[in-house]
């Protein structure tokens, strides 16, 4: 089996990497716009490529013609969705549509593992409670989310119209290790791991902490698409959630009981989005049913990882 992962050098694409490599004899192609990766492993190969430009992915298609393809990669930062909206609708939209537009052109008929966002559920409306389920209205409130709306039904649209092998992902908040300091728990991570090791003064600048959300370990999420991959159906909409509401604060709470350091808060009013979803949380029962997936790391041990992750980090800067 030949196995395309678009952003396999990402959060995400990382973790997948490392479970297809230890759970299967797959070849992986690694897709990646600013790396061709590091891992040493005579079963991955990569192609450093940016998917808007759309001869380019004619080229990896026709040569590596996969039969399974995981569309991960993305502008999957939802500030950076506001400051550059344009930018976003490129990478996100564009590239997706000239995978698909490839696949054609290669003549290829790959299962497509499309990654979305439960972003594209927005706010609750009024008098509206969570959790979502797959057949919710979209409802997107940034541009991120409105970029993967589009490739949500991009992906539809191609299953009907040629009959494509193709299905889509919508995870929730996941967070875990190896994620970039700009997501919420690794930024506190981060920033209590410098402080215990003296390289900046003991206050943490905060954001939004009434928010909630529904977080799962990354590893677990990445368990979630080699399921989907095994048993999901073509056509369909799989939520990847855990089911449970936290709060940013409760986060940071975990976080700090697992820390000595005496840390001040203090807001910071730029770290607050134009536009926020008070609550999303997700109802995982129809993956739940067609693969028998279900989240099972605790939360405390992810932020656990995460923390001891950037204590490592933290140590070899030093």
């Amino acid at each position: 089996m030949r196995v395309l992962i678009t952003g396999m050098s990402g959060f995400a694409g990382q973790h997948l990497a490392d479970l297809l490599l230890r759970e299967t004899h797959w070849t992986l192609i690694g897709a990646s716009r600013d790396t061709q990766g590091d891992r040493q492993n005579p079963r991955v190969f990569w192609w450093q490529i940016d998917l808007k430009n759309a001869d380019a992915v004619k080229r990896l298609l026709s040569y590596e013609r996969p039969d399974v393809i995981v569309h991960m990669a993305a502008q999957a930062h939802v500030p950076t969705s506001w400051q550059d909206a344009r930018g976003t609708y490129e990478d996100n939209v564009l590239g997706q549509l000239n995978l698909f537009e490839g696949i054609i052109a290669a003549k290829i008929t790959p299962r497509v593992l499309v990654i979305s966002s439960n972003e594209v559920y927005g706010r609750p409306a009024a008098r509206e409670v969570p959790p979502y389920r797959e057949d919710h209205p979209l409802r997107p409130n940034n541009p991120y989310a409105v970029s993967k709306c589009t490739q949500d039904l991009m992906a539809l649209q191609y299953h009907i119209s040629h009959n494509y092998d193709v299905l889509v992902a919508r995870p929730f908040n996941h967070i875990g290790p190896k994620q970039a300091a700009r997501f919420v728990a690794a930024d506190f991570a981060r920033q209590i791991a410098e402080i215990e090791a003296g390289q900046r003064e003991p206050v943490m600048m905060l954001g939004n902490m009434n928010a909630e959300r529904d977080f799962t370990d990354v590893r677990d999420v990445a368990q979630a698409y080699f399921d989907l991959i095994k048993k999901g159906m073509a056509g369909q909409v799989y939520n990847v959630c855990s089911g449970l509401p936290r709060s940013i604060q409760y986060l940071l709470d975990v976080m700090l009981g697992m820390s000595a350091a005496k840390i001040e808060l203090r807001t910071d009013p730029t770290r607050f989005r134009p536009a926020d979803t008070p609550i999303s949380y997700g109802d995982a029962t129809k993956i739940r049913a067609a693969t028998g997936w279900a989240a099972r790391i605790p939360f405390e041990k992810t932020i656990e990882d995460i923390l001891n992750g950037w204590r490592e980090q933290v140590k070899i800067r030093n």
